[in-house]
C-alpha cells in the first residue's frame, strides 16, 4: 500500500469515527435505567423515590414532547428547590440524544 491509499484508509477510517452515533439501547441502558427501569416503566428504587414515568404508558409517552425531552436531557431536570432530579446527559451529540428520545418512545405499548 503506497502512501496516498494509506493516508486516504486513515482519513476514511477517523470520518466514520467522527459521525458513528451512540447506540441509543447501549446509552439508555447505561445511563438512564437505573432510574427509568430497563423497560421504561420508572419501576427502580430510585425511579419511585423521584417519580420516574412509565414510558410504556402510552398516554406518558404521548405527552412527552420532544423538545421537552431534548432540553431535559441536555440541561438536566431540577425539582422547584433546585435539587437535582436528573443529571444532564453527557458526550452526546444533538443527533445521540434525539435518538435516545426514539429509543424511549418505542417503550410505548
Amino acid at each position: 500500500m503506497n502512501c496516498k491509499t494509506k493516508l486516504l484508509t486513515l482519513a476514511g477510517m477517523l470520518l466514520v469515527a467522527a459521525v458513528a452515533q451512540a447506540d441509543p439501547k447501549e446509552t439508555f441502558e447505561k445511563t438512564c435505567a437505573k432510574c427509568h427501569g430497563a423497560d421504561g416503566t420508572g419501576q427502580t428504587k430510585m425511579g419511585q423515590k423521584l417519580g420516574c414515568r412509565d414510558y410504556t404508558d402510552a398516554k406518558v409517552s404521548d405527552s412527552l414532547k420532544d423538545d421537552v425531552a431534548f432540553k431535559a436531557l441536555k440541561e438536566g431536570l431540577t425539582n422547584d428547590d433546585g435539587k437535582t432530579l436528573m443529571k444532564p446527559v453527557q458526550d452526546l451529540s444533538d443527533d445521540d440524544i434525539k435518538g435516545l428520545i426514539a429509543y424511549v418512545r418505542a417503550f410505548k405499548k
